[in-house]
């Protein structure tokens, strides 16, 4: 089984090095540099399997490199930042990071966050038996609401006969909507189905990537149920 790469940047030597070591304990490859720039020279020449970005890292920020990523990869991104209530938190999700995790975390809280995040790209994670593949929903066939295609096989979306470009956890988020127009879907379950938590998570993930996909497939395409949650209008 291939060894999962991950490239980490963070500016802290006693962080980074520390972090190194614990990934690496648990069968990952690490390529960790100091600062953004090097962080991306780093992901261009290596291709990592995941990126983790801490937000404040001299050179090129973190929310400025994920947003370089996301310009020529779907590679997960998960971003690191120091305070939960820190508006880094939102830009570096509306930068096109996938997840972030709250500095100081504890390491096997770090490394279940990775595996979460790679099983729902479909990696398998550091070397580990019985991670591999997401679970399969039962989909087929080409979807179709107004002039939006959704294509559950291929893993394609047309939008007016043009296609729109989602990041793996947009085409879920899109796919569990579509397996169920004008069903209303809680953050909770949202968080479940598509960031895979088996336990609590922060909901501003998912009202920044669902805001993120309302802007690939139309605002008006997916709708607000305030108090409830969120649901695709047929």
């Amino acid at each position: 089984m291939a060894e999962t790469h991950v490239l980490f940047v963070e500016d802290d030597d006693v962080i980074r090095e520390a972090t190194q070591l614990a990934l690496e304990r648990d069968g990952f490859v690490v390529t960790a540099m100091p600062d953004g720039l090097s962080g991306l020279e780093a992901f261009r020449a290596d291709r990592p399997d995941i990126a983790l970005l801490d937000v404040m890292v001299p050179g090129l920020d973190g929310v400025s490199l994920c947003r370089r990523i996301r310009d020529e990869s779907t590679v997960p991104v998960i971003m690191l930042s120091a305070r939960a209530d820190s508006i880094d938190v939102v830009l570096g999700l509306e930068a096109g990071a996938d997840d972030y995790v709250t500095k100081p975390f504890d390491g096997a809280v770090l490394v279940a966050r990775i595996r979460a995040v790679l099983r729902r790209f479909g990696h398998a994670s550091g070397g580990q038996p019985g991670i591999g593949e997401p679970e399969q929903r039962p989909v087929g066939g080409v979807l179709v609401f107004g002039d939006l295609e959704v294509d559950t096989e291929g893993m394609a979306v047309h939008r007016g006969g043009e296609q729109v470009a989602l990041t793996p956890t947009e085409m879920r988020l899109l796919l569990e909507f579509s397996a169920a127009p004008g069903t209303v879907l809680s953050r909770d379950k949202l968080l479940e189905r598509v960031w895979d938590y088996g336990w609590g998570g922060d909901t501003r993930v998912v009202d920044v990537h669902v805001q993120r996909l309302r802007t690939k497939i139309g605002q008006e395409r997916i709708e607000t149920v305030r108090g409830f949650g969120y649901k695709l209008r047929p």
